[in-house]
């Protein structure tokens, strides 16, 4: 059925790109996962068969689907399948749990949802399966599972193509467009409501394209993909960035130091982007010695400081030529700045970069006036990488913009005479825990439903591994120790997201409004953290 469907001249939605690798040189790998090899030509036509089948199973141009599962081959064709067939693909964070999850699906009424059974202990089918949700009408399991009532398997699944006519298949082609959704990401924000971050086709293709020539990223490359598929730096600069260049992705279902020695020993890996922690662990483990990484040759980083001596490191120990920095957000499409090739280690280290090409970026006071280099001010953005705003929340959207079509991206930075910006703080309260932004108003929200918190506040402290991770501060109405919250915690929020320390007070400190001083909080913990 594939042969039916031709590549465009240029591409102008994200499944294109691989109808072109496919054309171009289908025996080609594409994606290498343990010792599964696939061609451009088998991601091709397993890409054309689950968007027949979507077709075939009622999904609309415009309709929306799920993919929850760690960094897979089965995850890029199910999100390729799902554009391919119109559709916009919603990734969930895989350290979700139930609710978490069944939130999202249920503001953007998805109906259908691809995802594993079994990773990390977690049965995300029988998790779905078990939510009130009326909109969501087939969940697909890549994994065997027991198949009973909306959980039907992947090889099952795949069969419905047969129910698509090449006809139909091929004015769904011609249907598509570059202004088309190509996803939704629900980022958290100050609400403690998850919001989703609408983007186009056009955005992602462009955007990366750019982060693709910034970075050098080329089609002999052998990318790590270590960053997640449902955050936009394993998703967006990881497979699509590979897709726009041809790279062979080797994707890294969670991150283990060995398995990262490993896969770049074992497959010569030279491309692998991450968080600063990552290069920490990799450079901190005893047997760092006797890994060989000389075919290592670019990094990118970020969400997180970065300090000088480790981008030496990370060139005079791991051996790469490149090592970047970068800053962008979820409504930026994952991008705002960049570091170039040719810019000093102080300058990668110390900032993220100046705006990408077509990208306006301001540091504004609070009248909102410019401010001049060197003076702090929070960050406004223009261009065509802004998102159009969130799903089906006006207000929310309208918050998110100032006059003119600058986005206020809530964060405070400092911009040099060259336009590099130094990022040194969040006005959203925003704190980021091993490369995953976590936000206080969510989880605080989530800690009020234990039945023994009066009160919680939550911030951010430093970490040695992870750079931030979470304190909470309650106010109990009922007995508790910190230990019993803590395992509570595990059992109903994202790992990322529960605070490692928990702090039991008599009350929290407000301001005559009654707003909690989330700075004497961060002072309060820094004394109780120095003794």
């Amino acid at each position: 059925m594939h042969r039916h469907l031709s590549p465009p001249a240029s591409a102008a939605v994200v499944p294109h790109l691989l109808a072109g690798l496919a054309a171009a040189a289908p025996d080609a790998p594409l994606f290498v996962e343990g010792d599964l090899v696939l061609s451009r030509a088998d991601l091709w036509a397993a890409t054309v068969e689950v968007a027949a089948a979507l077709i075939a199973d009622g999904f609309g141009h415009g309709d929306r689907a799920l993919i929850w599962a760690q960094n897979r081959h089965e995850w890029m064709v199910a999100a390729l399948g799902v554009q391919l067939a119109g559709g916009a693909v919603i990734p969930l964070n895989t350290r979700f749990k139930q609710a978490e999850a069944a939130y999202i699906a249920h503001t953007a009424r998805a109906s259908h949802a691809f995802v594993a059974a079994g990773f990390l202990g977690a049965d995300y089918p029988a998790m779905l399966a078990t939510a009130e949700l009326p909109h969501l009408r087939r969940i697909v399991s890549f994994d065997d599972t027991t198949a009973a009532g909306r959980v039907e398997s992947w090889a099952s699944f795949r069969t419905r193509a047969g129910g698509c006519t090449p006809t139909m298949l091929q004015e769904r082609y011609d249907r598509l467009s570059g202004s088309d959704l190509s996803d939704i990401l629900f980022t958290s924000g100050t609400t403690g409501r998850p919001k989703g971050v609408l983007c186009t086709h056009s955005q992602t293709l462009r955007v990366f394209e750019t982060w693709a020539s910034v970075v050098g990223l080329r089609e002999e490359d052998r990318y790590l993909v270590v960053p997640p598929f449902f955050h936009t730096f394993g998703f967006k600069a990881g497979w699509v960035a590979c897709l726009l260049r041809g790279a062979t992705i080797y994707p890294l279902p969670v991150f283990d130091v060995e398995a990262a020695a490993v896969a770049i020993d074992r497959h010569a890996i030279s491309v692998m982007p991450g968080p600063p922690a990552l290069y920490q662990m990799l450079l901190a483990h005893p047997d760092r010695a006797s890994w060989k990484t000389a075919s290592l040759r670019l990094a990118v980083t970020g969400a997180a400081a970065v300090p000088v001596e480790l981008v030496h490191a990370m060139r005079n120990e791991l051996g790469f030529e490149t090592v970047l920095t970068a800053y962008g957000l979820t409504e930026t499409t994952g991008v705002v700045t960049m570091c170039r090739r040719d810019d000093s280690d102080e300058v990668i280290a110390n900032s993220s970069g100046s705006a990408i090409p077509g990208v306006e970026v301001r540091i504004v006071g609070e009248t909102g006036d410019d401010l001049p280099p060197g003076q702090p001010g929070e960050v406004w953005v223009r261009g065509y990488n802004v998102m159009p705003g969130y799903f089906e929340d006006e207000a929310a959207t309208a918050e998110a913009f100032a006059p003119g079509g600058w986005l206020k991206t809530g964060d405070i930075a400092i911009a040099d005479a060259a336009g590099n910006l130094t990022i040194t703080d969040r006005m959203k309260d925003m704190f980021i825990v091993g490369g995953f932004n976590a936000y206080p108003a969510e989880i605080e929200r989530l800690l009020l439903l234990h039945p023994s918190i009066a009160q919680a506040a939550v911030i951010g402290i430093d970490d040695e591994r992870l750079g931030e991770v979470g304190a909470a501060f309650v106010v109990l109405r009922a007995p508790a120790t910190p230990a019993e919250l803590l395992a509570w915690s595990k059992e109903q929020m994202a790992n990322y997201k529960v605070p490692r320390v928990f702090w039991i007070e008599s009350e929290l400190p407000r301001n005559a409004s009654g707003k909690v001083l989330k700075q004497e909080l961060r002072a309060l913990a820094r004394e109780r953290l120095r003794r």
